[in-house]
């Protein structure tokens, strides 16, 4: 048992994953793996957002294939064991387990953080196999290769966090070269590996200018369906999990219906939606809502592009505003920006923050994923200049929340032409749409007090804007608008297409709100930028 080699460190740390309370078994992974395995010669790279279950399926694949350690205990009440080949590949393979992110913090240079890899992985295959001949200045995948050549033996590799040398400031353009090549030597073409698995942030396929690392097949959140699953949590095994919460927790403090407003909002490249898994599994844990993952990621690197370079990048801090406001914001996407931080676009921005999972890419769009991400964007946009207006757009929003409570409708029209007219992101935006910016941007504070959703399915039809109240004795509020019609006719569709019926919540649910249901017509006319309001009680 070496360092690296048929290191038990692996399956230390998958041990103390699946003893957890809120364990969730994704070792169907395996079964997938391992035709690959036998197969030989597939390189894999697995990118995803920081706290998503990453390294955990790393050490799981460590743990498993492994030779150097038993781990059938661990393995044998998971769904792998049901694998016909369960025993055959089962701690039966030279495998190499590295964490990149892992390294003596006296090192300031990239020779010594490298050469400390590369000497003790030769010590470990030297001391492994020491009948066989090597060069005294050989490098590792001659020493492996010639192991191959001696013994037949081949490898599997496992590399956590592969990116990390793309966060320290210290290492170069020419270090970072540098280590692709070194990866590219020990997985490209190498006959003595049977099988590489790699993890990080960041993707790699456009990386390497010389297509150095072309020999991986890379799955992205975003783009590749493959493997989605195993990574974050389904809303089945959020499900399970809160079953297991409630048994657990003599007073639960946390509902289901938290759990997806806050964490949830996360979408595959397959339709799959999402929740950040290290954020509910320590929403559940200390029993209380909070933001448990935007902390421990990039949210600082990312953060200044939508505050100190917002006047360099056109469009961007409108775009940014709209969104805390709930829009989605159609985009491109290509996520090998985020390997460098000198991004000149709003696209190359918004693509760098979906790949660290700030942002949720969706049908040509990018948006704010939940309630965990908007709280940290609306922090950071407080604290800025740049964004002034929203704070003056803040004061005028509790009004307008305050005024249709109590149903004022002057106030509410008030509100809705000082957004129209004043300096706002709306020049963007035009026809149907304009009214629509307009009325969420107007409202911008009432997320803080209600889940609102738009165009949402309710009773024979679909609802331009449904305000859910957190607090379920506050009001319900139903928004239709109209576009160069009459405040009236929305108010008559809101109740011919019996909107209020969707806070009666599924058959078995209590109510979305046992306070009132407000429905609040408008009627917008574009050639005078005219606003009429009426607000009823259903």
């Amino acid at each position: 048992m070496g360092f690296y080699l048929n290191s038990n460190d692996c399956l230390s740390q998958f041990q103390n994953e699946a003893a957890k309370p809120y364990f969730v078994d994704k070792t169907r992974m395996l079964t997938e793996l391992i035709p690959l395995v036998e197969q030989g010669g597939y390189s894999l790279c697995i990118t995803r957002p920081r706290r998503f279950g990453k390294s955990t399926i790393a050490s799981m694949i460590g743990s498993f294939f492994g030779r150097g350690m038993d781990s059938r205990e661990v393995f044998a009440s998971l769904k792998i064991a049901e694998d016909p080949k369960f025993c055959f590949h089962l701690n039966q393979h030279n495998l190499i387990y590295i964490d990149f992110s892992k390294y003596d913090e006296e090192y300031h240079r990239y020779s010594d953080y490298i050469g400390n890899i590369k000497d003790i992985l030769r010590e470990d295959l030297h001391s492994a196999f020491p009948d066989v001949y090597f060069r005294e200045n050989g490098t590792v995948a001659e020493d492996m290769k010639r192991i191959h050549q001696s013994t037949g033996e081949r490898f599997i590799l496992v590399f956590d966090e592969w990116d990390c040398v793309f966060h320290k400031d210290f290492f170069t353009e020419n270090d970072r070269k540098s280590y692709t090549s070194f990866l590219a030597n020990l997985t490209k073409g190498v006959g003595c590996v049977s099988f590489t698995y790699m993890t990080g942030v960041l993707p790699i396929a456009k990386y390497s200018q010389s297509d150095t690392l072309n020999n991986f097949m890379e799955y992205t959140m975003a783009t590749q369906p493959k493997y989605n699953e195993y990574f974050g949590f389904t809303e089945e095994e959020v499900d399970d999990l809160y079953e297991r919460y409630c048994k657990k927790q003599e007073r639960p403090a946390v509902t289901r219906e938290d759990l997806k407003f806050w964490y949830d909002g996360y979408y595959t490249a397959a339709g799959t939606r999402i929740y950040n898994p290290r954020s509910v599994v320590y929403a559940l844990d200390n029993n209380h809502l909070a933001s448990y993952w935007t902390g421990s990621g990039q949210y600082s690197e990312i953060s200044k592009y939508i505050v100190g370079e917002v006047g360099k990048i056109k469009g961007l801090k409108d775009d940014v505003i709209m969104m805390t406001a709930g829009e989605p914001i159609s985009t491109s996407i290509e996520e090998y920006a985020a390997t460098a931080m000198n991004l000149s676009t709003k696209e190359e921005v918004f693509s760098a923050m979906v790949v660290y999972g700030f942002l949720n890419y969706e049908d040509g769009c990018v948006r704010i994923p939940n309630k965990e991400l908007m709280d940290e964007f609306g922090k950071t946009i407080h604290k800025e200049a740049e964004y002034s207006y929203v704070h003056e757009l803040e004061k005028q929003s509790q009004r307008v929340l305050q005024a249709t409570l109590a149903g004022d409708t002057g106030v509410v029209e008030e509100v809705l032409e000082f957004v129209h007219h004043s300096e706002s992101p709306l020049k963007a935006y035009n026809d149907e749409a304009e009214l629509s910016g307009c009325v969420k941007l107007a409202y911008l504070t009432a997320r803080n007090r209600y889940d609102i959703q738009r165009e949402d399915q309710a009773g024979i039809g679909y609802v331009d804007y449904i305000f859910y109240p957190y607090n379920k004795k506050e009001d319900g509020i139903i928004i239709e608008l109209k576009v160069d019609d009459s405040a009236e006719n929305a108010i008559k569709q809101i109740k011919d297409k019996k909107y209020a019926m969707k806070f009666r919540g599924k058959l078995g649910e209590r109510p979305k709100t046992t306070g009132r249901i407000l429905a609040v017509g408008i009627g917008y006319h574009k050639k005078d930028k005219d606003h009429h309001c009426i607000i009823e009680t259903l």
